[in-house]
């Protein structure tokens, strides 16, 4: 499990984990927006960084994106499409997961 599904509240602060990539921890995160859990590797699109400028603070100001600290690159909350900054076009490595029973979690195979 991720988290609890009380955790992540609609645009407020994320959770942060870590996935197996290639034998090694990978940080990563899940945040909620419009009502639905999303999960991605902590890393901008445009230079291996981790985005959030505080432990779990990935939103702008206005709460409408994700903002990378390093770059004030913009993505998409409910895609990972970078729509502002240095790595335009780019994406987020979204990871799939499920909410049920009251948990966040991994969806099949994720952290592999």
């Amino acid at each position: 499990m991720i988290c609890t599904s009380a955790d992540l509240r609609d645009g407020e602060d994320g959770v942060r984990f870590t996935v197996r990539r290639g034998g090694r921890e990978v940080p990563a995160f899940a945040i909620r927006y419009g009502g639905t859990v999303y999960a991605y590797l902590n890393r901008c699109a445009h230079v291996a960084v981790e985005l959030d400028w505080e432990s779990g603070r990935f939103f702008d100001s206005d709460r409408q994106f994700l903002i990378c600290a390093t770059h004030g690159a913009l993505y998409v909350p409910d895609s990972g499409r970078c729509v502002a900054g240095p790595c335009r076009g780019g994406w987020l490595e979204a990871l799939p997961v499920i909410e049920r029973d009251g948990g966040v979690f991994l969806a099949g195979g994720a952290g592999d």
